[in-house]
């Protein structure tokens, strides 16, 4: 989907430059492909289980540290 704009009569190309800007962002263009451009895809289910369990294991051990008394207060 493009934005076409012509140049008018008399127009300057500043004008026409920025009628275009105006254009561009009115028609929401930049910012739906700014959404796709850095779009982070979903984590499958084995990750999430993944990452969940080393949460688990990493908060097992500090806990066992904090404990022990071996972490900085």
């Amino acid at each position: 989907m493009g934005i076409k704009v012509k140049k008018q009569e008399r127009e300057t190309t500043q004008s026409l430059i920025r009628r275009f800007t105006k254009a561009v962002k009115n028609s929401g263009l930049l910012i739906r492909a700014r959404k796709r451009r850095f779009k982070q895809r979903e984590k499958s289910e084995t990750m999430k289980k993944k990452a969940a369990q080393r949460r688990e294991e990493m908060r097992k051990k500090y806990e066992i540290l904090k404990k022990l008394g071996k972490l900085p207060e």
